[in-house]
């Protein structure tokens, strides 16, 4: 009998999921395990595999189309199996005993050990990296990958689509740029959420950002002394985030207004502080979520943090570590970005930008030194609070930066 391919439910929280990429079409042969499809939600990317050997009898769901966890995408039967409309209206009946759950595996494939042999079946490429290179006819095998263990991501194939645009330009009478004009991206899955997201936070809450800087030269001469012990007692390599997201909790302990929320015209003042720490990934960015940080010490944030960070580059972490954040922290200094405005992760009141860290000369009393600055963007929500208690928050979260022996107590 003709086997169900279900779209998965990937987290509790998972409403749609979207085929990004058909591997097989109707007629074709698979072996149980055969990469068939490529799907996202609106947090991961996942291959679906065959649950069975047969052929593909028949594709419901088309690239680019969002449907509900538990859609029947397709159906894997025998190769002269004819799949009626009593079979379709049987399974579907009988969804719960006969369903064969679809199988979904990573994204990436194990690494040939003999990459001179190495096939597309065997290159680590991200869907959407494969659809464009697909679309544009370009062999993947020729493509160098620079993400994770030599994946290729959408950025390599957008710099192969550049070199061969400017090789081009060589010959102005040979130019044909019309499939560049014609290049459009479908926005789904994670993509979808984050403008739906970004756009309904403007639009529904009253954002302004101010902004601060923070002396920290004392925080990186002590991260300096201690990472070395910390590494070796705890396998923690502390990093200078982990001193500003400690630093942030302590003060929300102290600005509880900050710690909230606005909901249908109710302001919700939370008892605990679940931090979210936004982290980009290679085609979007998801924000982790560490429950209950004002329990943990330096040290444990520091490792939840790194864990939920190498959970969500791998595309392991599930949905229930990324939701219910109270305060978020985004920072854009490893891009030498120094101030910028960061836009509220709904419905919480505030988010902190962090910058690069600049060496300036500042001067101590009547003597010229040569200082580390930090700058730090805080937006906030004025419905909830304004700009006052907001700099009076941002303030203390410099404090704790400028007394940095505060953060290990």
């Amino acid at each position: 009998m003709a086997a169900e391919v279900v779209m998965p439910k990937l987290g509790l929280a998972m409403k749609e999921g979207t085929v990004s990429t058909w591997n097989k079409k109707v007629g074709d042969s698979v072996s149980k395990g055969d990469m068939i499809a490529s799907i996202n939600s609106e947090k991961i990317e996942m291959e679906i595999e065959a649950p069975q050997d047969g052929v593909i009898l028949d594709i419901l769901v088309q690239e680019d189309v969002g449907v509900p966890p538990g859609t029947i995408i397709c159906y894997v039967g025998n190769p002269n199996e004819q799949l009626t409309e009593q079979s379709r209206s049987a399974n579907e009946l009988q969804a719960p005993k006969n369903e064969v759950a679809a199988t979904i595996s990573l994204e990436e494939p194990p690494v040939n050990a003999t990459p001179s042999k190495k096939s597309k079946e065997t290159v680590r490429i991200s869907p959407i990296a494969k659809k464009i290179a697909e679309s544009e006819n370009i062999n993947i095998e020729t493509i160098k990958g620079t993400g994770p263990k030599g994946r290729i991501t959408k950025a390599d194939v957008e710099k192969v689509l550049t070199e061969r645009a400017s090789e081009a330009s060589y010959s102005p009478s040979e130019i044909d740029t019309s499939s560049i004009k014609k290049e459009t991206l479908p926005v789904a899955g994670m993509r979808k959420v984050i403008a739906g997201r970004m756009h309904n936070s403007l639009l529904n809450s009253a954002q302004l950002t101010i902004n601060m800087k923070a002396d920290v030269t004392d925080l990186l001469s002590l991260q300096r002394e201690i990472k070395d012990v910390i590494h070796q007692r705890h396998e923690v390599k502390i990093s200078l985030t982990d001193f500003i997201a400690r630093a942030v909790v302590l003060s929300l302990q102290e600005h509880k207004q900050m710690n909230s929320a606005y909901m249908d015209n109710e302001i919700h003042l939370y008892h605990h502080i679940h931090l979210g720490m936004a982290v980009a990934l290679e085609n979007g960015l998801v924000v982790l979520v560490m429950q209950h940080a004002e329990k943990m010490s330096l040290v444990e944030l520091a490792a939840e943090i790194k864990t939920r960070a190498a959970d969500a580059r791998q595309g392991q972490l599930g949905t229930d570590r990324m939701q219910g954040s109270t305060f978020t922290i985004t920072n854009l200094g490893a891009y030498g970005v120094e101030y910028f405005t960061p836009v509220l992760n709904p419905p919480e009141t505030g988010i902190l930008g962090v910058g690069a860290t600049e060496d300036v000369p500042i001067y101590k009393g009547d003597e010229l030194q040569r200082r580390s600055v930090l700058p730090l963007s805080l937006t906030f929500d004025h419905r909830v609070l304004d700009g006052a208690p907001a700099a009076n928050f941002l303030g203390t979260i410099k404090q704790y930066l400028e007394q940095p022996i505060l953060l290990l107590l």
